[in-house]
């Protein structure tokens, strides 16, 4: 059965995207921690990260560089953290987390509620800083 992500990347769920090439796909999450988060997956299902094959690996690491620096051009923070934790979704991911400290990335801690027009607004703001 298909992950909610690989639902997301096909288009029957919708997201809000933010940039996809050949092997890799970012979307804004819907329960973020801040404003910004995003997430990082690649477009095969694999629910271990290191079981990627080495070259999509390397191309899903440098794909969310791209993206978590237009992302720090965007949203006042100290730095974009990352978290990989995989256990919630079994599809790899990567977090993109804008963060002023530590306890920014806790993912206890309550989630942010965005309505449509923040979430359009935060995505046409990275999407505009992107290469892509």
């Amino acid at each position: 059965m298909a992950s909610i992500f690989s639902k997301i990347i096909s288009g029957d769920i919708p997201c809000y995207k933010i940039a996809e090439n050949k092997h890799c796909f970012a979307f804004l999450d819907i329960n973020p921690l801040s404003l910004g988060h995003t997430l990082v997956v690649p477009k095969m299902e694999t629910d271990n990260i290191f079981d990627l094959e080495e070259t999509v690996y390397k191309e899903l690491f440098g794909f969310a560089k791209d993206i978590a620096k237009a992302l720090e051009q965007v949203v006042k923070c100290k730095k974009i953290g990352i978290a990989v934790i995989g256990l919630e979704v079994p599809h790899a991911h990567i977090h993109l987390i804008p963060i002023n400290g530590i306890y920014d990335i806790d993912f206890k801690k309550p989630k942010l509620k965005l309505s449509t027009a923040e979430f359009e607004d935060i995505r046409s703001k990275i999407i505009a800083k992107l290469d892509y």
